[in-house]
């Protein structure tokens, strides 16, 4: 791809005065109409060393009203940042609908500069290409507009830049060693662009190489590239029709429900004796591994869903009575508020991801849209089913970055369910936790046991793993979550550095 840009354009001074104007004009009209449609916009710089990245930034933000977007320089990764998945900061810097976020250097950083200083291996470059590219899809899919734009320099007029630039002491500062090695094997290092744009250039997120030896010239290009995206964009949404949005009947084939949650032995249980002989025993292991993860800097994510009174929160308490609670945290996840609706709906996830050597338990997790915003109509249908791939990837990501990920399934009858709903009404200190709605939620019992079957079939990986667990009895529940829990730990610990 770069071996065919000719570098050589250039733009007279009168001709550029006069497309500018017209088009600072236009992008800043665009940037009005995309904030009432809610449209978000993410603009991602890369390119050489010196090629005008933070020039071209300024230039395209000046006709843009400052409170609706946000620019992020992007540098290596702070000590904080090297404790989550690499893209982890990248979910945290997305911008909510109707605003723009406009990055100098981005997520391709981990492909290039870091291949580069031999801080990511092969095997870590071809994981990151593989995430980068669902992120991309994922963003894409849920109506951002992703506009990548490549500048691109020769080696030596990259040289005359760096030349340029340590002749004056107020500007040597900005070119650093490793800079000036980048120069000097620049024909490796642009092997590994060429590389990367290949691999990255798709249909969703297409790459713009921009011609950047002239200032001028490249300032047009940029500009009429992001007019014509989000043009594009608007024209796009303009001309959608507005679906109404009606609750999908789940239609799961009965060879597939019957083979997951049928299956459940719900007769399982222990006594209270063998319970609390068992619960101690298993507190302990769990208060002993906690301090090995911690000082290993394994990260834990355990996420619990089932059906209303299955037991979660009760399972949860256990696990963590005797957890140092500095060392984790537990996410009720409710409905989503406005800014998480304003976002990607896995955002407020990928937020409360735990760091390195600490443990997120969620209390209802990411699968609420394949399963309440999916009966209730919550999310369209293309939304739902788009959303295993999605859910999949995102737990790929954290496996990979060495974080263990447990989902547990609190499974119980219809009976058990009503015995226990029951119970609550009468009992004064616990009729907080019943409502209309879960006697609602019941009258949909088939529809979700579908759709749970579906689910767990579909997102249970070798290292992401649904656990199904019998719930009938309480006690029986509590100790499968802690067994499981200190199994899995200590087989990471185990295998810790292989």
């Amino acid at each position: 791809m770069l071996e065919k840009i000719d570098l050589t354009k250039k733009m007279e001074k009168d001709e550029y005065q006069r497309r500018i104007s017209v088009l600072e004009r236009k992008l800043a009209q665009l940037q009005r109409v995309c904030r009432n449609l809610n449209i978000p916009i993410m603009i991602a710089f890369e390119g050489f060393g010196a090629s005008g990245k933070g020039i071209q930034i300024a230039e395209l933000i000046r006709p843009l009203d400052p409170r609706g977007f946000e620019v992020y320089a992007v540098k290596n990764e702070s000590e904080e940042e090297k404790k989550y998945p690499f893209l982890w900061r990248f979910w945290t810097k997305m911008p909510e609908k109707g605003r723009i976020a406009i990055y100098d250097s981005s997520w391709y950083r981990k492909v290039l500069i870091d291949r580069f200083e031999k801080k990511a291996g092969e095997k870590e470059v071809l994981s990151a290409y593989d995430s980068i590219q669902s992120f991309e899809r994922q963003l894409t899919d849920d109506g951002m507009v992703l506009i990548k734009i490549f500048l691109c320099i020769s080696q030596e007029e990259q040289k005359k830049r760096f030349d340029k630039l340590l002749a004056r002491k107020e500007t040597a500062w900005r070119v650093s060693k490793k800079d000036l090695k980048r120069n000097r094997e620049f024909k490796k290092y642009k092997r590994m662009n060429e590389e990367m744009l290949q691999k990255t250039d798709t249909d969703y997120a297409p790459w713009t190489i921009v011609e950047a030896t002239d200032r001028r010239f490249a300032t047009i290009k940029i500009y009429t590239t992001v007019i014509n995206c989000l043009s594009a964009e608007i024209e796009k949404r303009k001309q959608e029709k507005q679906e109404e949005i009606m609750p999908d009947k789940v239609l799961v084939n009965n060879e597939i429900s019957e083979t997951v949650l049928a299956k459940a032995n719900l007769d399982c249980s222990y006594t209270k004796a063998e319970y609390k002989k068992r619960l101690k025993k298993l507190q302990k292991e769990i208060e002993k591994l906690h301090g090995e993860l911690y000082r290993k800097g394994i990260p834990v994510v355990l996420g619990f869903e089932g059906w209303d009174a299955a037991g979660k929160g009760g399972a949860i308490k256990r696990l963590t009575e005797k957890m140092d609670p500095r060392g984790y945290v537990v996410h009720p996840t409710a409905s989503p508020n406005d800014m998480e609706r304003s976002h990607h709906y896995l955002w407020r996830f990928w937020r409360a991801m735990p760091k390195a050597g600490h443990i997120a338990i969620f209390d209802r997790t990411w699968y609420g849209r394949i399963l309440v915003e999916r009966i209730e109509g919550f999310c369209s249908k293309k939304e739902w089913q788009r959303a295993y791939k999605e859910i999949n990837d995102m737990e790929r990501d954290l496996v990979n970055a060495g974080t263990v990920v447990l989902k547990f399934w609190l499974h119980i009858d219809k009976e058990e369910q009503e015995r226990r709903f029951r119970a609550r009404e009468k009992n004064p200190d616990k009729q907080w936790k019943i409502t209309e709605e879960d006697w609602r939620n019941r009258e949909k019992w088939d529809q979700y046991e579908e759709a749970v079957n579906e689910m767990l079939i579909r997102t249970s990986t070798e290292k992401a793993p649904w656990i199904v667990v019998e719930g009938n009895c309480k006690y029986y529940a509590r100790i499968k979550v802690l067994e499981t829990v200190v199994n899995a730990i200590e087989e990471r610990l185990k295998n810790k550095g292989e």
